[in-house]
């Protein structure tokens, strides 16, 4: 087999995969569309939810406040830490190395078994119960790795001489970090961090354990309700709002649209001023 005909056969196998991950995405999206849109009635967004409306409001104002705790916890964590192992921390350490290997084997755990940890840890010892705040925390350990790696990519990614021209000047480090190395980071942070919006919107086992799935609005971040993932899940579970668990995917995927949509206009914004 010659060259051109490998490079014809990795082209067709490439437009292949490709063909077939956008053809799988329009197929869930039109189906989800299809069988949720004819249920979306305005019972669903009703301020408090009973058994006749099966309202998901509550649901979304859950999700919200749950998506802001945890990343509030876990972004300035997650940055931190990289900038810490980028800027600070001596390159080619085994301390560095341990850092990392435990990142990366963070990322890897199942969600369940985050959830059975936020359990243990913040409903039963630290008798949390099941509450917006232990979701929130047990979220934010699980996004970390996530987000901590995005953004150490993301430093890596900034050329040596930005920092070597801004020390020159006589800035120091951490004007260097935050004036310069950090501006030009910052979409691939955000990167980062729309992709844990993505993971903290659609989780479910985590939270089931550790935010519970009481259906209202709580009083306090010590309450327990459902997100609009956890809200879906039930519905179908319990087998007698199938319909409106389909008009709540729906919503669900409006709403991680608007919010990539959002968080992609933000990042050029930052990357046009840097």
């Amino acid at each position: 087999m010659n060259q051109k005909t490998e490079s014809i056969l990795l082209r067709a196998v490439t437009l292949l995969s490709a063909a077939l991950t956008v053809g799988t995405l329009l197929f869930l999206i039109i189906y989800i569309l299809i069988r949720g849109i004819p249920y979306l009635q305005p019972s669903l967004f009703a301020w408090e939810y009973n058994t006749e409306n099966v309202s998901l409001m509550p649901a979304i104002i859950n999700t919200i406040v749950m998506t802001v705790l945890s990343l509030l916890i876990a972004i300035p964590m997650g940055v931190g830490s990289a900038i810490y192992l980028v800027e600070y921390a001596k390159r080619g350490s085994k301390f560095v190395e341990l850092i990392r290997l435990t990142t990366e084997t963070l990322s890897g755990i199942p969600s369940i078994i985050y959830g059975l940890f936020g359990y243990l840890l913040f409903v039963i010892q630290l008798h949390f119960g099941y509450s917006i705040l232990g979701g929130a925390l047990t979220i934010s350990i699980m996004i970390l790795p996530l987000i901590m790696r995005q953004t150490e990519e993301s430093l890596k990614a900034v050329p040596d001489l930005f920092r070597e021209g801004s020390l020159g000047l006589g800035a120091g480090k951490l004007r260097t970090i935050f004036s310069i190395v950090l501006p030009s980071a910052v979409p691939g942070i955000l990167a980062g961090i729309i992709l844990a919006i993505g993971r903290i919107v659609g989780e479910t086992a985590a939270l089931i354990y550790t935010a519970g799935t009481v259906a209202g609005i709580p009083n306090s971040i010590m309450g327990s309700g459902r997100t609009l993932a956890i809200h879906m899940y039930v519905l179908t579970n319990e087998g007698l709002y199938t319909n409106q668990s389909y008009a709540t995917a729906v919503v669900l995927l409006l709403v991680v649209t608007m919010i990539n949509a959002l968080s992609s206009m933000l990042a050029k914004k930052l990357a046009s001023k840097a």
